[in-house]
């Protein structure tokens, strides 16, 4: 698993750590009952601070894709395909709330974010 910090993409550095580790996981890239590099690991290969892998391993763990072990490390936990089904479902949502009130903000109408839509299903060949 790699993971790639951007200072430019607007998204707080503890943020970016989360939803990377999330996709590796929802992925396969990393299985359920492996380790995660420890946080002062991370923290050191990443050259941020403690504090910023703390605050991200503690949200995955709140969300139920990791477990802390005292002692031992950070591993993840076997996924309940319905709760990553709903966890995803959260985020298309709020994306399309995202895309909504900024089409809001540009004026553009109901029929023409639903044209983008489309278009874009079928640029990604999405079925």
């Amino acid at each position: 698993m790699r993971i790639i910090i951007s200072n430019s993409s607007g998204m707080p550095i503890y943020e970016q750590i989360k939803e990377q580790i999330k996709e590796a996981i929802l992925s396969g890239e990393v299985a359920e009952g492996d380790m995660l590099p420890s946080i002062r690991q991370l923290a050191k290969d990443l050259k941020i601070s403690v504090i910023t892998t703390t605050r991200a391993y503690n949200d995955l763990q709140q969300e139920g894709f990791v477990t802390n072990v005292q002692g031992k490390g950070c591993y993840v936990l076997p996924q309940n395909n319905d709760m990553i089904r709903e966890q995803l479902l959260r985020e298309i949502e709020e994306s399309f709330i995202n895309a909504f009130n900024k089409g809001r903000i540009a004026k553009i109408s109901k029929s023409e974010l639903t044209e983008m839509f489309s278009m874009m299903l079928e640029e990604e060949n999405y079925e």
